[in-house]
């Protein structure tokens, strides 16, 4: 049966925001597929339907998510120019950002951080209050049509319900946020230092103050592939200057990383969104700093140290930087200053075909880190294997940081 289309005061907001863009600065984790019974114990009414609905439409998310985007730019052509003009990159994240909303229905707190960092993030998208309408009807047809087993009119209650309020949290959100910060700011790139064969460290002027911590990423868009995003880490601390730095890696087809550094050179402009990302210190404890860095993954680990100095703390800073090979150890030099200059910090490199093991295995060598607040930064993988490590040392998951995993799947192309 079509689905008719709501009234808008119904469609004022929903989980599907994520749909239209990417960004989420809370550190919120995609669950891997699960049986329907593991996630409805303890479950709302509400919740129970939409895991329901997810776990029916998660063998065919390629024809979910491909139907969906098909009903949006039909009906309403207007909002194809949010997206980029390719659509593989953007496609397959639908269902990851429906599985968060769905994983975290019934825990308030986690889901509303989750979803005002997506409100604030999808103003650089030009996404608008009254966009949300055509998304949440378009979402709707595509569940019903490929949960046509299950679906029924309590089941799309539920979801409009869930839409309606969700996304009301990120319009605020944007709301907010739009009295206080620009939806992006223009940048240029003042150095280009070109590392290795596939790094480079950009450092860029923003041309009006760009508020963040150490510890938080961005995203970044290049005038060579307009309006596709990707996720890079502030590599220092805030600095007196303005000065933004990151360190890029080129990966195999990635578009924006390989234009960063194979294309990007002084006096060209990027655009900035706005900062994001949980994996900051605590300056209201003395804990030791426990941090574990892989590849480019050093660059947020170097401005947490940078961050410790600037607020004259003298606590315990152990950083674990891995790599492949020595080559790859691209920043180990400003390490070792970093290290020399500040008793309290120890600098290890861990390097895969010398140590023949990786980088979470080798904090099982020092240790005890009983007293120590932890940070992982990497490759996805990286990021998994590291959480597990510090876990099995005695790190309660709480005082583990790092961003989440799904977010940075992509962060490289």
């Amino acid at each position: 049966m079509p689905v008719q289309a709501l009234p808008p005061a119904r469609w004022s907001a929903a989980p599907v925001p994520p749909v239209v863009a990417t960004d989420s600065a809370a550190v919120v984790h995609v669950p891997a597929q699960r049986s329907f019974a593991t996630v409805t114990e303890n479950a709302s009414p509400d919740a129970v339907l939409i895991r329901r609905t997810m776990a029916e439409v998660a063998p065919v998310a390629d024809k979910v998510t491909s139907y969906f985007y098909a009903l949006l730019f039909v009906r309403h052509p207007e909002l194809r120019s949010l997206f980029p003009a390719a659509m593989d990159t953007q496609r397959d994240r639908l269902l990851k950002a429906l599985l968060t909303a769905a994983e975290h229905i019934d825990n308030t707190e986690v889901l509303v951080a989750y979803l005002q960092n997506l409100g604030r993030g999808h103003r650089k998208y030009g996404t608008r209050p009254e966009h949300y309408p055509a998304v949440g009807e378009c979402l709707i047809g595509a569940l019903n049509k490929y949960a046509s087993g299950i679906w029924d009119a309590e089941t799309e209650a539920a979801w409009v319900r869930a839409y309606t309020t969700i996304s009301q949290v990120m319009i605020d959100a944007a709301a907010a946020d739009e009295l206080r910060a620009p939806a992006w700011w223009h940048a240029e790139v003042v150095t280009h230092d070109l590392r290795t064969r596939d790094i480079a460290v950009v450092t860029v002027r923003p041309d009006q103050p760009y508020p963040f911590l150490a510890g938080q990423y961005t995203s970044l868009e290049t005038p060579w592939w307009p309006r596709i995003w990707r996720h890079y880490s502030f590599a220092s601390a805030p600095r007196s200057d303005g000065l933004l730095t990151f360190h890029v890696r080129a990966v195999p087809a990635g578009w924006v990383s390989n234009a960063l550094v194979h294309r990007a050179r002084p006096g060209d402009v990027i655009r900035l969104g706005p900062p994001a990302g949980s994996m900051t210190v605590d300056h209201t404890t003395d804990s030791g700093l426990l941090c574990l860095g892989g590849g480019t993954g050093i660059a947020p680990i170097r401005a947490l140290v940078e961050d410790v100095v600037e607020h004259g703390a003298r606590r315990p800073v152990e950083v674990f930087y891995g790599a492949r090979t020595d080559h790859d150890l691209y920043d180990i030099d400003t390490m070792l200053r970093l290290q020399q200059a500040y008793p309290w910090l120890t600098v290890r490199t861990v390097v895969d075909q010398q140590a023949h093991l990786q980088l979470p295995d080798a904090i099982r060598t020092y240790g005890p880190w009983g007293g120590y607040d932890a940070y992982v930064s990497g490759p996805p993988g990286m990021i998994r294997s590291g959480v597990d490590a510090l876990k099995d040392v005695g790190i309660p998951a709480e005082r583990i940081r790092h961003d989440s995993v799904e977010e940075l799947v992509a962060a490289g192309d």
